[in-house]
């Protein structure tokens, strides 16, 4: 069925070796999600009530006093934003761009002010938020977030994620201490974290999205603090209309909730498929390395190394011969000006690795 709906639009069929990236449809809902999904398309609900009861199934499930769904992570760290420069009220909140709010400052070390496909100080913006740096591009420390706040600082975000800076960085519980010294809503973007009660303890709100870890539909969570879950809600009627959710993805992403509490861990099975990898050692100039996640989850992924004389290819040459062929297969290409990119098992499907491994070969053999 797939592949006939790839034929009667026209589209390539697609290898997904990135990860849960955006620009690829992030992950791949489960039979049961996509069921719940259907129930939810297919029959009439009380919006209002649905939002209210959804995040409270959420929170229960996080243990956070509240939470509520939204469409996307960034549409809940802009919300978020919003929230907090506002404080929930209603006049502010629907004329947030007309209004001058000076406290509105957000504070963001320098080192996460990232672009994850959009940047995020553009969320922070859209939010009527302004941006306050603080730190340096390869430091963050408390001193650095102590010297930036003043009476206009609403919010300190803090960005939990490979896109950010790791090195000399402290860590999210140090920023959270910082925050409850001086008494400022601290905001964690945990986007694609798989730990989510973790970020929990540790925050005022905390927003992930519901389709990379918790592999649901497109959506994404705010979740923390009942009094700023209100505040949140309240911007459903300003920007947040514009980022409203579907009853359908909702239902969906509580049915995806579910079965992110009751799955196994197949990080080892992950990472032992990635031993498929390894007979391109044999290939002139490549070398193969399993690596674990920057950011030190518990997710492993396949590095290929390429030597551009010995392989008559640079990694970015032969990544990008990878994504333009009949089928398309997306690389994690971060590293591809140092001379790598990775393969992600965890969105790989079917024979895909074994097909990875033949287009590889086929290309640095000179047959493709």
């Amino acid at each position: 069925m797939a592949n006939s709906l790839h034929a009667k639009y026209g589209l390539k069929r697609v290898i997904n070796a990135s990860g849960r990236m955006s620009i690829l449809g992030v992950s791949a809902p489960n039979d049961s999600v996509m069921d719940a999904m259907k129930i939810g398309a297919q029959n009439y609900i009380e919006i209002a009530d649905l939002v209210d009861k959804a995040g409270s199934y959420i929170a229960d499930k996080l243990d956070s006093e509240d939470a509520v769904v939204v469409n996307s992570a960034s549409s809940g760290i802009a919300m978020s934003i919003a929230a907090l420069v506002t404080k929930g009220n209603k006049f502010d909140s629907l004329k947030l761009h007309q209004k001058d709010i000076p406290e509105n400052e957000v504070i963001l070390f320098k080192g996460h002010n990232v672009q994850y496909g959009a940047p995020i100080e553009t969320m922070i913006h859209l939010g009527g938020g302004r941006l306050v740096e603080a730190g340096y591009a390869n430091e963050g420390r408390k001193e650095h977030l102590e010297e930036t706040i003043n009476d206009n600082t609403c919010a300190i975000l803090y960005v939990q994620s490979h896109h950010a800076v790791q090195k000399n960085m402290i860590t999210v519980e140090d920023a959270w201490d910082v925050a409850k010294k001086y008494g400022i809503p601290f905001i964690i973007d945990a986007a694609a974290e798989e730990d989510l009660q973790k970020y929990i303890s540790c925050s005022d709100l905390v927003v992930f999205s519901g389709s990379k870890a918790i592999e649901g539909p497109t959506s994404g969570i705010v979740a923390g603090k009942k009094q700023y879950i209100d505040w949140v809600k309240v911007q459903l009627y300003g920007i947040g209309r514009s980022m409203k959710v579907g009853k359908e993805a909702i239902f969906g992403l509580l049915q995806a909730i579910d079965h992110f509490f009751n799955k196994e861990d197949h990080s080892r099975e992950e990472r032992d498929s990635l031993q498929a990898l390894h007979v391109l050692n044999e290939l002139d100039g490549v070398t193969v390395d399993i690596v674990q996640d920057e950011a030190g989850r518990e997710i492993y992924r396949g590095r290929i190394k390429v030597n551009p004389i010995q392989a008559n290819m640079s990694a970015e040459e032969l990544a990008t011969a990878l994504r333009i062929g009949k089928i398309a297969i997306y690389t994690r290409d971060y590293g591809v000006k140092q001379g790598f990119f990775d393969i992600d098992p965890r969105p790989l499907q079917g024979n895909d690795i074994e097909i990875i491994v033949q287009r590889i070969q086929e290309i640095l053999g000179g047959s493709s």
